[in-house]
């Protein structure tokens, strides 16, 4: 193998080192091994072994997907099996899912993968997903296109300025923790639709309880009435107001 996989891996290492906004000897004390050996993996002028390509990934808390990368990067084999929800040996994790699902009716609730597409969800997101326009639920539905969209649920949110700053800042901590492109170019597109100016829609705010990073506080009106959600992120329970 010549020089360039050894520096595409330590280049990515120290992508994710960055991200942590770690140095070097954090990373080295954390890894159980040497700063000068880490810098030499780094700059390519060593080549990490798969046992330390694997102790730095837990180190840095990188995603499964992304330690594949990483180990793709220095030449190894990747150390974890991807499967689709539809593949049989995922049957029994279906089957919990599912049944997680029905039990959390009559409120809605879903199931999605990381970027946020909808893979699952039960009968009750029929309440939510009333009236949504088929570009934002084919071919696959995603949480924040369906949230702030203009189409979708954001002409009905009473809160919409709230919600939006609030599931922006979720997204964006995302990005930055997994530097993943195809999120930040979701962040991008959701945070570049247009938002209608209503200055009666925040007067009531979420009831006097304060935003927080855990918690979305929905107000969406409906045909019958305004129902409200305030539960942690990202489930959501509605209940009439």
């Amino acid at each position: 193998m010549g020089v360039q996989q050894p520096a595409r891996v330590g280049a990515l290492l120290r992508e994710w080192r960055q991200r942590r906004r770690l140095s070097q000897l954090d990373l080295a004390l954390l890894a159980d091994t040497s700063a000068r050996h880490l810098s030499c993996v780094e700059t390519g002028r060593a080549r990490p072994s798969r046992a330390m390509v694997l102790r730095l990934s837990r180190a840095l808390d990188v995603p499964l997907r992304d330690r594949n990368t990483l180990l793709l990067a220095a030449d190894y084999a990747p150390a974890y099996q991807e499967s689709s929800l539809d593949d049989e040996a995922m049957a029994s994790i279906r089957s919990a899912l599912d049944t997680m699902l029905a039990s959390h009716e009559p409120y809605p609730a879903v199931v999605v993968d990381r970027l946020w597409n909808v893979l699952l969800g039960n009968r009750a997101m029929a309440v939510l997903m009333d009236g949504v326009p088929q570009h934002l639920l084919l071919p696959q539905p995603n949480v924040f296109r369906l949230a702030l969209h203009p189409d979708g649920l954001a002409q009905r949110l009473v809160n919409l300025h709230e919600v939006r700053a609030l599931f922006l800042e979720r997204l964006h901590r995302q990005v930055i923790a997994t530097g993943d492109a195809h999120l930040r170019a979701l962040y991008e597109e959701v945070g570049g639709y247009p938002v209608p100016e209503d200055p009666g829609a925040e007067r009531g705010g979420s009831a006097g309880n304060a935003p927080s990073p855990i918690q979305v506080p929905l107000r969406i009106r409906t045909r019958r009435a305004n129902w409200r959600c305030s539960a942690p992120w990202p489930h959501s329970a509605l209940r009439p107001m």
